[in-house]
């Protein structure tokens, strides 16, 4: 059991029934009246984030959520499989699941993946990617009245803002934090 006074950030317990992720938390202790944690608290299934407040001293029962990486190996359908590393098991997950990993996932790529009571929910991929830019305006020398930067669709499908010196074929790193640019890769 965790109090609400234990709340950080990353914090999983379980509240009416599902399992919830602490995002950012307060501790107040106003000058009147009785302190309070306020927070915006995420459900590791359905992705909703919520904003609660919570007296310090509501008790939770502490939700433990495994983490097991595994090889992204082929799609199927509306199915995603997903390879054990260990015991080379197969996953197949649905698309809802996997959609925001998938932007910039290519078969055979290891991903984190979450585990609830050993039901899969979440998928995460690494933090710093190498994808190939398939689509993409040439940059033309001296064009410097934008702020530098030219979309790029890469080998995913996946939409991203490059510098203009950055061409069509090169590969690329992509920090998948935030779906940013970092460097060009030899």
């Amino acid at each position: 059991m965790i109090t609400a006074g234990d709340f950080r950030k990353g914090v999983t317990f379980e509240m009416d029934g599902a399992v919830f992720t602490v995002v950012d938390f307060l501790h107040v202790k106003p000058g009147k009246g009785s302190p309070f944690v306020r927070t915006k608290i995420k459900n590791v299934k359905t992705g909703q984030v919520l904003e609660r407040t919570f007296n310090p001293t509501d008790k939770f029962k502490a939700a433990v959520i495994e983490r097991k990486a595994m090889q992204y190996l082929y799609s199927d359908g509306g199915l995603y499989y997903f390879m054990d590393l260990e015991t080379y098991e197969q996953l197949p997950m649905n698309k809802d699941m996997v959609e925001d990993a998938l932007k910039f996932m290519t078969e055979n790529m290891e991903a984190n993946i979450f585990f609830y009571e050993g039901e899969a929910f979440n998928v995460e991929p690494p933090t710093f990617v190498e994808l190939t830019i398939t689509e993409c305006e040439p940059g033309v020398q001296g064009d410097t009245s934008k702020a530098g930067y030219k979309p790029a669709t890469l080998e995913t499908g996946f939409e991203i803002q490059v510098p203009l010196f950055v061409n069509q074929g090169e590969k690329i790193r992509v920090d998948t934090r935030d779906g940013t640019y970092m460097e060009r890769v030899k």
